[in-house]
């Protein structure tokens, strides 16, 4: 089964350690330790990052394009996250950030910012029209619509069916390109720079759509490097490149979606285990009374992302203060032409923990593993290799551990074993 899932977070074995810290903190529990070494359980991750966080020894990291990607084709146009800005100190201009790409190698640039102010405006028709639907879930997020699909598919109803900024952005980009230059498709190279993993997941095994029209995804933080010098040759051009206002720039943070959406009948929800927390409590129908929530798997929203430079709430604070003499906004759809704006296929719930292949399995394994946990200590240490002593049970009933794993019950048989010697 894991085959048939993708990921971009990534395991160096030669770096890791075999420590729990990336076990205790997985907000799915897809990481075990085993053989003295950590093992990412693909269909369980949701490309949160959070164990790229917190692993002492850098043993986890993000599979991305490197920037020479760029390189394969005649025309490169460039898509900057919103968070990208947040990067930089004493900006007061995304021009100078936006000159520099093209500086770097880019012939074009379109803001993901930009394509971010049609999404707030499709999303506004669309809310208004299907109140039955409400509250709608945001659906920006890789990581939270794949934990939604794995873990709360009463939720699948509610999310948003809106293309995200990003891959409006790369439709919109395409288009221009081929218009301008006369290029074919093939020979224009759409990169997207990202803020984390879980988008570089969503481009290359997308959920929502057939096939993704970015090309290549390049880490934040390798732009970052290069374009820095070339930002001071920039700040005394005059070319206005940037078509974006507050609403698309405060995509970048947390809240920034619910604001374009321009309603106080919100939630905004930051960090992966608020963001459960929040699920949890939807799912169990005490939040009825809104018509919008705001979801992102990393803490600040976007800017806390793991492919990134800046703290994500110092970002968020320099976002605040660049958008605040901006308009507020400067896409518009009676401007600019938005084709397949919605999903082109739905999102369909996927049973990855269940233990058995029905409901009936499921049931008699659940049992099965009851009993298991039972037995154990219910210490929750880790020393065994899973998070807790019910995933250790549970991966027991699946196959793929034994109770002698956990070190307090193997003790206790060694303790027998030394104890019906003596008595022999």
């Amino acid at each position: 089964m894991e085959d048939t899932f993708e990921n971009s977070v990534k395991l160096d074995s030669d770096l890791c350690k075999g420590c729990i810290n990336c076990i205790k903190r997985c907000p799915t529990q897809a990481i075990r330790v085993r053989n003295g070494k950590a093992h990412i359980i693909k269909p369980f991750c949701i490309d949160c990052g959070e164990c790229i966080r917190v692993c002492p020894h850098h043993a986890k990291k993000a599979d991305y394009d490197p920037v020479e990607a760029m390189d394969r084709f005649k025309y490169k146009v460039a898509l900057p996250a919103p968070s990208f800005y947040g990067q930089f100190n004493n900006l007061d201009d995304v021009n100078i950030v936006l000159r520099a790409l093209k500086m770097m190698g880019f012939d074009d640039v379109y803001e993901v910012s930009a394509a971010a102010e049609l999404v707030s405006e499709i999303s506004r028709k669309y809310v208004a029209e299907h109140p039955e639907q409400r509250p709608f879930i945001s659906t920006a997020c890789p990581s939270v619509i794949k934990l939604i699909r794995v873990r709360f598919p009463n939720l699948i109803e509610h999310l948003l069916p809106v293309n995200a900024p990003v891959d409006i952005a790369a439709k919109q980009a395409r288009a221009k390109a081929m218009k301008d230059t006369g290029l074919p498709s093939e020979d224009i190279g759409v990169i997207f720079i990202s803020p984390c993993p879980a988008k570089v997941t969503a481009v290359r095994s997308p959920l929502t759509a057939d096939s993704s029209d970015i090309d290549a995804v390049i880490a934040i933080k390798e732009v970052y490097t290069r374009i820095l010098p070339l930002m001071k040759q920039t700040s005394d051009q005059t070319e206005e490149i940037s078509q974006s206002g507050k609403i698309g720039i405060s995509w970048g943070a947390s809240g920034g979606e619910a604001g374009g959406l321009l309603t106080d009948s919100f939630l905004a929800a930051d960090g992966i285990e608020n963001v459960i927390n929040v699920l949890e409590d939807l799912e169990d129908q005490k939040i009825s009374h809104l018509d919008f929530i705001e979801l992102n798997a990393c803490s600040g929203g976007c800017v806390g992302g793991v492919l990134q430079v800046e703290n994500p709430y110092v970002a968020k604070s320099k976002l605040k203060k660049l958008r605040k003499y901006m308009p507020v906004a400067r896409s518009r759809l009676d401007e600019v032409k938005v084709e397949n704006a919605y999903w082109q296929n739905g999102i369909e719930y996927m049973p990855v923990f269940s233990l058995g292949a029905d409901f009936m399995e499921s049931m008699e394994k659940m049992g099965q593993a009851d009993e298991i946990l039972e037995r154990l200590p219910g210490l929750d240490c880790g020393s065994c290799g899973a998070p807790t002593c019910k995933a250790l049970a549970e991966d027991i009933v699946r196959g793929v551990a034994k109770e002698k794993d956990c070190v307090h019950l193997l003790r206790e048989y060694i303790h027998k074993m030394a104890s019906d010697l003596k008595g022999i």
